[in-house]
């Protein structure tokens, strides 16, 4: 990370925490009047023109405001961010969702990645050792502004069958995971196919009977990181838990 001021890691959380919440580009009224950073519009603009330059944010075309960049949402996800913790009342809901299928894998497979996306609101993936690919959430995304776009939507349900792709992506990871082997993947991260406006959260799963995969969801690159990556994490170790459990 650059030397940011306090000020400018300020700004740049609440413009991405802002981007997630509306999918907009964000200005600096925006910023003046709803987070209490204690600068006027001119200093948050001048500040925004210093990130950008740091290559944190982007000005959209046609659009007075800016939206975070790879970068930008990296370092956010890694430093800025603090993630929420699901309650117990959550991990119980979810871990009864999917206790009777813990001895049919295929089955069991399903129901994690249908819980996954509905817990998420957006498009979950796991993959099996014997090459399977589950998903579900398809109609979630369906409803996020950045997948009016068409070209943007086909793309994406375009990779997602080609499980060679992924495979390839999960041998090639050279970054460190965040915590207990997950990873939040954006820009070129996500290989030549998804080098654009998406985020995949996943974590490795690894059973003791051996069975391994990965499990996580597939959206905008403005994905809730603080709710979706704690999510991802506590459903990988669900499956490392419980399959094959009787």
């Amino acid at each position: 990370m650059h030397n940011l001021t306090q000020r400018q890691i300020d700004i740049l959380k609440s413009i991405i925490e802002e981007y997630i919440y509306t999918a907009e580009p964000v200005g600096s009224e925006t910023i003046e009047k709803k987070h209490n950073l204690s600068a006027s519009p001119a200093t948050i603009r001048n500040e925004m023109v210093r990130l950008s330059e740091l290559g944190y944010l982007k000005k959209p075309h046609s659009s007075a405001g800016r939206v975070p960049t790879a970068e930008g949402m990296k370092l956010y996800v890694k430093e800025l961010m603090k993630e929420k913790e699901l309650s117990t009342v959550e991990e119980v809901a979810m871990k009864e969702r999917v206790w009777d299928y813990r001895d049919q894998m295929n089955r069991f497979m399903k129901e994690i990645t249908k819980s996954l996306a509905d817990k998420t609101r957006t498009l979950a993936i796991a993959t099996s050792g014997d090459g399977t690919m589950y998903t579900s959430g398809y109609s979630y995304i369906l409803d996020m502004p950045e997948f009016f776009d068409i070209d943007v939507t086909k793309n994406l349900l375009a990779t997602i069958d080609e499980y060679d792709y992924f495979q390839n992506l999960f041998s090639h990871l050279t970054q460190t995971p965040m915590e207990d082997d997950t990873y939040v993947l954006v820009g070129e991260d996500l290989g030549s196919r998804l080098n654009g406006p998406y985020g995949f959260v996943f974590t490795q799963y690894h059973t003791p009977l051996n069975q391994t995969g990965q499990v996580g969801v597939l959206g905008p690159v403005r994905l809730n990181y603080q709710q979706v990556i704690p999510t991802v994490r506590y459903f990988g170790n669900l499956v490392e838990e419980l399959l094959g459990v009787r």
